[in-house]
């Protein structure tokens, strides 16, 4: 039985200023934290899964300083350019595959603006594993919710989009593994990839060691129970989450990006 307290009421009231403060105090702490980051074994391979729930966790695109029009070119900088505009950054990674003028090669929306077109080219052997079809498009709508299509998908689909990126190829499509993917395929690199697990929960991974696509889309479709995934980069990609720093491919293989996924919060 609860017993009634013997303080004055004038007493107990004091103390509700001091208590509302530290609830405050309390509720910024938590909407700063990192998204959830774990490290996952799969199939005897290691990996880094970074879960973000959209409706706290703002995620954006950035590719270029609107002040100077310069590349951010990697994580650090961006990192220095939110610090000096009074925002934290609590997680990042490579936003998908680039040309050789260090532009996107497909689709690039920033905040509503589309800065690269859907490229819908086919079998340009330079495009690399862009050209590996289907390739997709990871994309955030006005609304707030998130999905990843196949390129023609979402072309056909027509909807405007508030963030997006265009990469390939199609990890799994449908809950289906691309079907180009070979399962003892020789060839092996550090990968990142990326779904949208429900409309607001997007789930990223990078490889912390060499894999196969196939063990890769594997990983998504059957451990982390993705119905559509897109291959972001391989070899160069890394993840970062604010406390526990970079994972993913050494950082002496790492290279200047393109677009980068972005999640600030206020400093």
């Amino acid at each position: 039985m609860l017993r009634p307290s013997s303080e004055p009421c004038t007493r107990r009231w004091r103390w509700l200023p001091l208590l509302a403060l530290l609830a405050g105090a309390a509720g910024c702490g938590a909407s700063a934290r990192a998204p959830h980051s774990r490290e996952l074994s799969f199939d005897g391979q290691t990996y880094r899964v970074v879960t973000l729930d959209l409706k706290h966790d703002p995620l954006s695109l950035h590719w270029r300083d609107p002040a100077s029009g310069e590349a951010y070119g990697d994580i650090e900088t961006l990192q220095q350019w939110g610090e000096a505009h009074g925002r934290r950054l609590l997680f990042a990674t490579n936003a998908g595959i680039y040309d050789r003028k260090a532009a996107p090669l497909g689709l690039y929306v920033e905040n509503g603006k589309t800065l690269v077109p859907l490229n819908m080219a086919h079998g340009n052997p330079a495009s690399g594993n862009f050209s590996l079809l289907p390739n997709g498009v990871f994309a955030i709508y006005p609304d707030g919710h998130a999905a990843v299509h196949t390129s023609a998908a979402f072309k056909a689909d027509g909807k405007p989009v508030r963030w997006a990126t265009q990469s390939g190829p199609m990890l799994v499509i449908d809950g289906q593994l691309n079907p180009s993917f070979v399962d003892d395929s020789g060839s092996l690199k550090w990968r990142s990839g990326v779904c949208a697990k429900t409309p607001h929960e997007v789930v990223f991974a990078v490889s912390e060691v060499p894999v196969n696509f196939h063990g890769f889309a594997r990983l998504f479709r059957d451990k982390l129970g993705c119905r559509d995934a897109l291959y972001l980069d391989g070899s160069i990609s890394q993840v970062f989450v604010d406390g526990e720093g970079y994972a993913g491919a050494p950082a002496f293989l790492v290279k200047p990006y393109a677009g980068i996924f972005a999640v600030f919060v206020p400093q």
